[in-house]
């Protein structure tokens, strides 16, 4: 529904193959999801080049939420019980404490997902990419 526009979402990539947008519940500030424009349910199911072609986009989105924000370390996760569309985690963690989902805010405040964004978004246009 987000990847329609049917409910809003806070982008900071979009291609012909996948969006990458901001989570509603983040576990860290600039908590992205990378998720493919086809309906998957399991990542296990996607196509060899659509998984390669997203994880490295969740790649370049770490790389700029490492450059954007301070962090020790960017973790990925692909957890796939949240919803049935496949999708990659990538968030910004100083330990492994912050890799425990049941630590999410559950009401982020919306002008912080809105500078999260905009970070990603600059650093992502300063390297060259983003929306497209």
């Amino acid at each position: 529904m987000i990847i329609n526009g049917d409910i809003p979402g806070r982008f900071v990539w979009e291609d012909e193959q996948c969006v990458a947008f901001l989570t509603i519940n983040p576990l860290t500030p600039g908590h992205t999801l990378v998720v493919p424009r086809e309906e998957t349910d399991e990542w296990t199911d996607l196509e060899p080049e659509l998984w390669n072609h997203l994880s490295g986009v969740a790649q370049t989105i770490g790389q700029a939420i490492s450059e954007g924000f301070d962090y020790t370390r960017v973790g990925v996760v692909i957890a796939g019980f949240e919803v049935a569309h496949a999708h990659i985690h990538v968030f910004g963690a100083d330990t492994m404490s912050e890799f425990d989902f049941a630590r999410v805010d559950p009401n982020p405040d919306p002008d912080d997902l809105d500078a999260a964004a905009a970070t990603i978004r600059a650093t992502l246009q300063a390297r060259g990419g983003g929306r497209t």
